[in-house]
């Protein structure tokens, strides 16, 4: 499933996710590199 995740105050990815960690954070795949971070929250 694609997601979007924000790491630090400015940056968000999207990519695949392929887990989760136990505090509540995504972790995502974008070619080969993978990202760590918290989910976006879907409202403007």
């Amino acid at each position: 499933m694609l997601r979007t995740i924000t790491i630090g105050s400015c940056v968000s990815v999207q990519g695949l996710v392929v887990g989760q960690t136990p505090e509540g954070k995504l972790v995502i795949r974008v070619d080969d590199k993978t990202f760590v971070g918290f989910p976006a929250s879907g409202r403007a």
